[in-house]
């Protein structure tokens, strides 16, 4: 049996902005997939209290952004290569919403590394039009959704809204292993004669955490359900002793 050490720990214990040391906010009205809300830095998107993470997605309905919520990573700050994650989530409640757990290469930053070819790992993704169930993927410039040929897998969690669940990763050199509150739905091993555009995950990763409005994932968007609310509880890493 592996034994691991804790190299991470964020358990919000504390209130306001999120912790510089760790988050970054991402800011802007224009993002991919076809999505539907703008980005802030407002404390009403993005806060700390009761030793939980909550990102909300609310109605402003003004000319240019409709829908305001909120996008943080550690990119800079914490970075990670391999290792078993959990971060302790709940997901929102709302037609329309879009949360997710994921990571990116840095190399997408730091040397302009295209996608997907710099590679994606979807910890765990959410949509309030499916609400009974989660999903993990990742994307690679030869497994990607663009051309159809993303790895990942679905598993139902009816309570996925109303209650805490630990969504887990552990990541080697040759495996991507996915749980939910320990079980296992999604394996994506490296295959011999694998180059980066089918494994680029030997390199550092930094964390996405962001809840967004609509777009091809999250689907059609009801006004009345708002406003929508992600929890974290928690995030740990781990690596082999």
């Amino acid at each position: 049996m592996k034994s691991y050490k804790l190299i991470f720990e964020e358990t919000f214990n504390y209130n306001g902005e999120v912790n510089p040391d760790y988050w970054n906010y991402e800011i802007g009205d224009k993002w991919p997939n076809n999505e539907s809300q703008c980005y802030t830095r407002s404390l009403e998107q993005c806060f700390v209290k009761d030793s939980k993470l909550h990102i909300v997605a609310s109605i402003y309905d003004e000319p240019t952004c409709k829908y305001r919520s909120a996008k943080i990573n550690t990119y800079g700050k914490q970075h990670f290569l391999y290792g078993k994650f959990i971060v302790r989530a709940k997901m929102p409640q709302g037609k329309g919403s879009w949360p997710a757990i994921w990571f990116l290469s840095i190399a997408n930053r730091e040397r302009h590394v295209r996608w997907p070819l710099c590679g994606e790992i979807d910890l765990v993704e959410f949509a309030g039009n499916r609400s009974g169930s989660v999903s993990s993927a990742i994307h690679t410039e030869s497994y990607n959704h663009r051309i159809d040929t993303h790895k990942g897998n679905r598993i139902q969690l009816p309570t996925a809204s109303e209650t805490f669940h630990d969504y887990e990763l552990i990541w080697t050199e040759n495996r991507l292993e996915f749980a939910v509150d320990g079980q296992v739905y999604l394996t994506v091993d490296k295959q011999d004669g694998d180059t980066e555009k089918e494994w680029p995950f030997d390199q550092p990763y930094y964390l996405i955490l962001n809840l967004a409005v609509g777009g091809w994932y999250g689907g059609q968007i009801d006004d009345s359900t708002f406003p929508f609310e992600f929890e974290i509880d928690s995030i740990k890493v781990y690596q082999e002793k």
